[in-house]
């Protein structure tokens, strides 16, 4: 397995496909949407390699090695020797929804010598916790991840990319097959609860409406104080964790969006009635821990064999690192040492194993997956 890891500009692009020295098998992009030529470079790579399979989507911010870019290309060219690929798309529509969408993927990548898959989903028009229910039911021995396309701050527009299309509502599956290759994952958060823990006592799938038989919208707004002039962007800043009941383990949450009419929350995932939610919010030092905890996790006994790292980490990480973003990037690098190449995304949600389950939806979390021959 060889790796070439470089980050595109606008004015570099060209250079940059030129430096690649290998003969990849497997492009990955993750794309700034506010990278003016995308669809020039994309028809340049597909004339340059055309046996590569192009895999990307778009971010909110933009990991190449250990700096976090927006406005650029993170290119990750890999050839594998003893691995082989499959790249699915299904389109999300008024007969497929997120976990019809789900299952269909792991239909079409199933066979006996599946050894990963990794997802990158569509991140506005899509119910994370779906997808991954229909996953696992289709994949149940399999392990998942990946994340869902971003659009910086703006909750617009995103986009995933398959050879030289640019897709909007589209999931992306991608099969790794062989027994060469060594996978391993992890996915660590680092925010802390304030506030108690309240009853969800009306919720419709990823939609809440009350907490303790009172509209959410108003109580969320007086627990964010003045940030609640901000939303819903403010609302990255302050995620919740969710217990289906007082003794499971919790799971966090971000939000995705508010509705003033109803006065509820939207999340990318479901919101259970009878579930137990409690407000979180950030604290810097507790979450570049939680990136360093996640590569510890990951690297345990294969150091020496680590060739790729993808990073997938949660915008509203990003929000609240600032200009200390590169800080939880550096805490992985710290970990996993000099040799293995760094790539990834600011993402919407992210998808990666926890405890027994081998996929799971996850939000404000810094999930690593690592890829290596043996």
């Amino acid at each position: 397995m060889k790796v070439n890891q470089i980050s595109l500009s606008e004015n570099n692009w060209k250079q940059g496909l030129d430096s690649i020295v290998i003969n990849p098998n497997l492009i990955m992009l993750f794309v700034s949407p506010d990278f003016g030529i995308i669809d020039e470079v994309l028809s340049r790579i597909n004339r340059v390699f055309p046996k590569a399979t192009i895999f990307g989507c778009s971010t909110a911010g933009e990991i190449s090695d250990v700096a976090v870019k927006d406005k650029t290309i993170s290119l990750t060219a890999i050839q594998f020797d003893n691995t082989c690929l499959k790249l699915v798309a299904v389109e999300l529509n008024e007969t497929v929804d997120s976990g019809k969408a789900g299952e269909r993927i792991g239909n079409m990548l199933y066979m006996d010598s599946l050894k990963h898959v990794m997802i990158l989903s569509d991140g506005l028009n899509i119910n994370g916790a779906d997808l991954v229910l229909g996953l696992k039911y289709t994949l149940p021995n399999i392990s998942v991840t990946g994340g869902l396309a971003a659009d910086g701050e703006d909750f617009q527009k995103t986009f995933v990319i398959r050879n030289n299309e640019r897709l909007e509502n589209v999931v992306l599956g991608l099969g790794f097959y062989g027994d060469n290759l060594r996978v391993s994952y992890s996915s660590k958060g680092g925010w802390d609860g304030f506030g108690i823990e309240r009853l969800v006592t009306k919720s419709n799938k990823n939609i809440l409406y009350e907490l303790d038989g009172k509209p959410v919208l108003k109580l969320y707004k007086e627990l964010l104080g003045e940030d609640a002039q901000k939303l819903p962007s403010s609302g990255l800043l302050f995620p919740v964790s969710i217990r289906p009941d007082k003794y499971a383990r919790a799971v966090v949450r971000g939000l995705s969006g508010i509705n003033e009419a109803e006065q509820s929350l939207i999340f990318g995932a479901n919101i259970e009635e009878g579930s137990y939610l409690r407000l979180m919010k950030g604290n810097i030092d507790r979450l570049i821990v939680g990136a360093e905890e996640s590569a510890i996790s990951v690297s345990q006994d294969l150091k020496e064999t680590l060739e790729l790292v993808i990073l997938i980490s949660c915008v509203g990480r990003r929000l609240v690192l600032k200009q200390l973003v590169e800080e939880e990037i550096d805490a992985v690098r710290g970990v996993i040492g000099s040799e293995p190449k760094i790539t990834g995304f600011y993402s919407y949600g992210e998808i990666a194993p926890l405890d027994e389950s081998l996929c799971e939806l996850h939000h404000q979390t810094m999930t690593i997956t690592t890829l290596s021959e043996c």
